[in-house]
């Protein structure tokens, strides 16, 4: 999966709303078919999901378009896939995902609309919002090719604060927990880690302290619910001009050390070997592969035999 720094939601029968969510910069749009559409609007909102996804495709081929479906105990989803996955389509959020057999449920409905409606290479965005998902997190992320990306919790009142009964806080101590399950669940399949959105839409402070927090655990993205919200996700997700030639610097220490026969080297006052520069190739490779992101490819090179 591409990977999002920000994921903006916009209630799917509200195509009006999509011109703000494109010009807040935004990395993906969710169109949502769930909660924020009423349940007597879902049939009509289907089609206008589907004719939104062709419009904004034909204006922007760059920005990930997912729609948000009704959770399969509803048993909605498969008419809202019937109607949505339609070419431009980048993915689905799909919501209420407990076990890895949940997984291969959405799998069993999506292989049959992308055959029938000429799509493929669809992806999931699964939010983790119930305690089984949190219990089932290495599986759910293990579960499908289809599966890019998981969104450790935090929201102060959605379902995994009901479920699990913590208290929120603007520091998120109390979901610290549940977010590194999911964060390490991620880590070791090799897909996106997102975390959770801020509800508080007018405290932009607190949001860059959350956003800035969950990038120093780990996490690589955000989910937001105001296209306000959008900047300050990507600026704390984007690696500074700094952080880069910091890197970039640190492996060009290392090659010149290494052509001297050396396997470690003073830089910048610390002391560096292989394993500093996988990690400095894997963070510029990431860095170089966000939306809108250039540079060169990273070098790659071995240590000498003998290492240090």
């Amino acid at each position: 999966m591409v990977p999002y720094r920000s994921i903006l939601f916009v209630p799917g029968h509200k195509p009006q709303w999509l011109d703000k969510a494109l010009a807040s910069g935004a990395d993906c749009v969710v169109l949502d078919l769930e909660d924020s559409v009423p349940a007597d609007l879902k049939a009509g909102a289907r089609a206008t999901v589907a004719e939104s996804i062709r419009a904004v495709r034909a204006r922007d081929p760059r920005v990930g378009l997912l729609v948000r479906v009704n959770p399969l105990d509803t048993r909605l989803t498969g008419a809202d896939l019937e109607a949505v996955v339609v070419p431009g389509l980048t993915g689905v959020f799909a919501p209420k995902i407990e076990t890895a057999t949940d997984v291969l449920r959405y799998d069993a409905l999506l292989d049959h609309f992308e055959a029938r409606n000429g799509v493929q290479g669809l992806e999931y965005i699964v939010p983790v919002e119930m305690i089984g998902a949190i219990q089932n997190a290495r599986e759910i992320a293990a579960a499908s090719p289809r599966v890019g990306a998981m969104i450790g919790p935090t929201a102060e009142h959605a379902d995994i604060a009901r479920a699990v009964g913590y208290r929120w806080t603007p520091e998120g101590e109390e979901t610290l927990y549940l977010r590194s399950r999911v964060l390490l669940a991620c880590r070791e399949a090799g897909i996106h880690p997102l975390t959770g959105l801020w509800e508080r839409l007018d405290d932009l402070v607190g949001l860059k302290t959350f956003a800035e927090k969950g990038r120093q655990l780990g996490f690589r993205g955000m989910i937001a619910i105001h296209p306000g919200h959008v900047p300050v996700v990507n600026e704390a997700f984007t690696p500074t001009a700094d952080e880069v030639e910091f890197h970039e610097g640190l492996l060009a220490a290392y090659q010149a050390a290494a052509a001297a026969g050396s396997g470690a080297v003073r830089y910048r006052g610390v002391h560096i070997d292989k394993a500093h520069v996988d990690t400095a190739r894997e963070w510029l490779a990431h860095a170089r592969s966000l939306p809108g992101a250039q540079g060169a490819p990273v070098p790659t090179f071995d240590a000498p035999e003998g290492g240090r």
